[in-house]
């Protein structure tokens, strides 16, 4: 595509890729367990996440969990403990289950019928530029109504699908729509 930035950075602006800004965003709408894996609380958590039915157990070794019954029960009661490498695919596991779980719901509490979700776009940081190269990006409002292709995507960890839903969606800007390719943060809420 024509407008998208080559070099980022190259003068000392920093930010982030957008859709990356809209991931971080639907990662904090799908509620996800606060306690870290790491804590016997959090791994419980988890577990109770990944085990209370079968359809959560088969969606769980779908998502790289492929150790026996007889374990995770043992993790479970607390006689054993997972490796870290083990701990790791719990979270890995739990994260993409609830991604799956929680896509429907986000994408329609996002598109609220055809009515969509007012986004703020915050531009990349040129605190670091020279004034001479500074570019003059402003704050900028949208209103995105169709949130399938981007929830899809992001449900999916396909980073790619993400980055194009996201521009197909930021096209709407204005002829300047590559200058908000980078930003600082993205914010929405539903």
């Amino acid at each position: 595509m024509p407008e998208r930035n080559i070099e980022f950075g190259k003068y000392g602006a920093h930010g982030i890729k957008g859709h990356e800004a809209v991931a971080r965003q639907l990662d904090a709408l799908a509620g996800y367990i606060a306690t870290p894996v790491t804590v016997r609380r959090g791994l419980q958590a988890r577990l109770h996440y990944l085990t209370r039915t079968a359809h959560a157990r088969d969606a769980a070794r779908t998502a790289g969990l492929t150790v026996t019954d007889r374990t995770l029960r043992a993790w479970q009661v607390g006689t054993r403990a997972p490796s870290r490498k083990n701990l790791a695919r719990v979270e890995q596991a739990y994260r993409i289950v609830r991604r799956e779980n929680v896509a429907r719901y986000l994408t329609a509490r996002l598109n609220r019928e055809g009515r969509g979700t007012r986004v703020e776009v915050h531009p990349v940081n040129q605190s670091r530029v020279d004034r001479p190269r500074q570019r003059a990006v402003e704050f900028r409002t949208m209103n995105v109504r169709r949130w399938d292709r981007i929830v899809a995507a992001w449900a999916a960890g396909d980073e790619r699908e993400l980055d194009e839903a996201w521009v197909d969606q930021v096209v709407d800007l204005g002829s300047q729509w590559g200058q908000y390719e980078y930003v600082t943060t993205i914010g929405f809420a539903a």
